[in-house]
């Protein structure tokens, strides 16, 4: 199987975590748009009573298409689960998140959600987390100086680009990428970079996830992490 085939059965497993009555968050990317056409099936064909809960403009616009009831954070009081995808998870069930932008959001939802699970691809796992660039949303005001901050640290930051332009997240910030090569502490990490002025959030997802749907060639395989 090729990876968006991989994508597609760990969706549709993750559907099945999904009861009557349940608020859902609802994640962002490639994997987690399978899971979102999986689910408007089911509240198409079993008249499932579902509030989604949705961390991307675009997560929401293919969820109100599919029939599925949609609400912002603040207009419910309680999520019973949020399904999302990861970036790269490690051997200790942590995660980096934010290759699609929506980080901040997403990480909103996941800590006020009651269980969290990520659904990925077997090209997502890794030994110690960092050789994917870890996102970093950052407010405009400032930031050419949070990224020579960045630099003198040896972090080897870029900001997210499309050609010459900004790329912008939901919030209308800034994304800087850091090019770490490896993590040796994430929880490190993390709090030093909540500590800088300027930075809105990173996307080190740390002791969150519950469950992990990985696909692999021959099947789908469920972690317990917590």
């Amino acid at each position: 199987m090729n990876q968006d085939e991989l994508k597609q059965i760990v969706g549709r497993e993750a559907v099945n975590y999904i009861q009557d009555g349940m608020t859902v968050g609802l994640g962002t990317g490639s994997t987690v748009k399978h899971l979102v056409e999986a689910l408007g099936k089911r509240v198409q064909t079993e008249n499932l009573n579902i509030v989604g809960v949705p961390t991307s403009n675009r997560t929401a616009k293919r969820a109100k298409e599919l029939g599925i009831t949609i609400k912002d954070i603040d207009q419910v009081d309680h999520i019973d689960l949020t399904i999302d995808g990861a970036d790269q998870i490690d051997e200790h069930y942590q995660g980096i998140k934010g290759g699609g932008i929506a980080h901040l959001r997403e990480k909103i939802v996941a800590i006020n959600s009651r269980k969290n699970i990520w659904i990925v691809d077997e090209s997502k796992l890794t030994k110690q987390l960092g050789s994917f660039p870890l996102p970093v949303e950052v407010i405009p005001y400032g930031s050419q100086q949070l990224f020579k901050k960045f630099k003198k640290r040896g972090y080897n930051p870029k900001f997210r680009m499309d050609g010459d332009r900004f790329i912008l997240t939901h919030s209308k910030n800034y994304i800087i990428d850091l090019g770490l090569g490896k993590i040796g502490d994430p929880h490190k990490l993390a709090k030093n970079l909540k500590d800088m002025t300027g930075v809105v959030e990173h996307g080190l997802f740390l002791d969150i996830v519950n469950t992990i749907i990985v696909g692999h060639a021959n099947g789908t395989e469920v972690i317990k992490a917590r």
